[in-house]
């Protein structure tokens, strides 16, 4: 149940760890002005420059500099991974850095590296934006997932 709807109901805001907050979908007019070729094309080159050379690890890789690596403007950029990847350009990259992460956190060359280290690895600027995602995400901190991975 999201903040406003407790609220209504006379129900205090559900907290969450980490300042984390329920997602509120907000109607926004330029996304319907989005060429759907242009759009999927542009999609393409996000998943290739993104994904597939694993720009997300770089953690000062900013949607400007993807905007202008596409030759477009942060915008339209916005307004292409919001409609097709179905969040913001911080939650797409923090996304991918996630499952980066959750490899790295069970692999057993990478054990002797303390979470910080993984963070750093796959991208994150600090420890709590890393933390904070990473619940966000997963529902359950760093070295919890670590731990019950661990045992596996």
């Amino acid at each position: 149940m999201s903040d406003s709807e407790n609220r209504k109901q006379g129900r205090p805001p559900k907290k969450y760890p980490y300042n984390i907050r329920d997602k509120q979908e907000k109607k926004a007019a330029y996304r319907t002005l989005i060429r759907p070729e242009l759009a999927d094309e542009l999609y393409d080159k996000i998943m290739e420059i993104v994904i597939m050379q694993k720009k997300y690890r770089d953690p000062d890789y900013s949607a400007k500099a993807l905007a202008k690596e596409l030759k477009t403007n942060t915008r339209y950029l916005s307004a292409v991974v919001n409609s097709r990847f179905g969040m913001n350009y911080s939650c797409l990259l923090n996304k991918y850095r996630v499952q980066d992460a959750l490899h790295l956190l069970t692999d057993k060359r990478y054990l002797d590296r303390n979470v910080e280290e993984i963070s750093a690895m796959v991208g994150f600027a600090n420890r709590q934006s890393f933390y904070a995602a990473f619940y966000k995400n997963m529902g359950d901190t760093p070295n919890g997932y670590r731990r019950k991975n661990a045992k596996k």
